[in-house]
């Protein structure tokens, strides 16, 4: 670790558009005050002149982070610590930077809350059948005379993923008279019932919830697992939301119940290929809310970011052990 009264020279490289929101102006003179950094580059400015890295110590990124391959650690001598203000550091790391043993802090416990606010409110909107009886309401142009909701009332709602912010989600959830199940195949009985939940299969995530959120990483075997046989079992009036990856789903063939079932409603955040194409009928589908990946942290919201990383460096500084760091094994499952 740095000694505590040592200065490490710190560089920040990433795209310059978002980065006074990831960084504002705050931040930076915390950062200036524990570091001597060097003024920011992009990616694109840093390949020009790889040398840059020359005795920088600590590396800050966020979105448009440069990939930490074998030629740009061969000038990163002195690099001891990269830490990222964004949810995934899976796109910039390599066996090589793994092999040099650096410690990569990410921050997705901070991009976790706004996603598990939008989460929430979804969830709380699909128990209320908000998105349907409103579409039904324009068609009709007459008030139900007694809708038949699920509500936040002993309902049962459903998480496919119990990473961060499927966490999160739960952790919401619990000032709510709702009960909640999950599926995660690498949680245990224990870490639900931590939680107020219990794990169950896929099947009866969709069985039996009036929502199922996704809040599942993309690995080969979630990959399109969430396909129209799944989307099918959904009971009446159900709500599926998706806040995770557009790849997760099997998007053809849960077109077709969704066309096939007007009851249902898909919250769609995310969608593979993001944006859709032009001809996707995801457009036109009127039981299908399309958001355009807004979950996430945008405009001021980012600066949790900043600050997470800011604290992380605070404890680098100090000699303390770092809060976020990522283990290689669990790079690929940070949404």
């Amino acid at each position: 670790m740095t000694d505590p009264l040592h200065r490490p020279v710190a560089l920040l490289v990433m795209e310059e558009r978002r980065r006074d929101d990831v960084y504002p102006r705050e931040v930076v003179r915390e950062i200036e005050a524990l570091t001597c950094s060097r003024p920011p580059l992009t990616r694109e400015a840093l390949a020009r002149d790889p040398a840059a890295l020359a005795g920088v110590e600590v590396l800050l990124s966020g979105w448009g982070a440069p990939v930490l391959d074998a030629d740009l650690l061969r000038h990163a001598t002195h690099l001891r610590a990269v830490l990222v203000a964004a949810g995934s550091v899976h796109p910039l790391t390599t066996p090589g930077f793994w092999a040099r043993e650096i410690p990569i802090v990410s921050a997705a416990a901070a991009n976790a809350v706004p996603v598990a606010e939008f989460t929430l409110a979804q969830i709380l909107l699909g128990l209320k059948q908000t998105h349907r009886l409103s579409r039904e309401l324009r068609e009709r142009r007459a008030y139900p005379a007694d809708p038949r909701v699920a509500g936040a009332y002993r309902s049962r709602v459903g998480l496919f993923g119990l990473g961060e912010i499927g966490r999160l989600v739960a952790a919401h959830l619990r000032n709510f008279e709702v009960e909640v199940v999950a599926t995660d195949p690498v949680a245990d009985v224990a870490e639900a019932a931590d939680l107020d939940m219990r794990l169950v299969e896929l099947t009866e995530l969709f069985d039996t919830c009036a929502v199922v959120s996704l809040h599942a990483p993309l690995l080969p075997e979630t990959a399109g697992v969430v396909n129209g046989d799944l989307v099918a079992r959904l009971g009446p009036g159900a709500t599926l939301i998706n806040t995770a990856r557009g790849a997760v789903v099997d998007e053809p063939s849960a077109v077709a119940v969704l066309r096939a079932r007007p009851d249902l409603t898909a919250v769609l955040d995310v969608t593979w290929p993001e944006p859709p194409s032009a001809d996707s009928p995801f457009y036109s589908l009127p039981n299908v809310v399309l958001t355009p990946h807004l979950a996430g942290a945008l405009g001021a919201e980012r600066a949790r970011l900043g600050e997470l990383v800011l604290r992380e460096l605070r404890r680098l500084v100090l000699g303390l052990p770092l809060h976020h760091a990522v283990a290689p094994a669990r790079a690929h499952l940070r949404a």
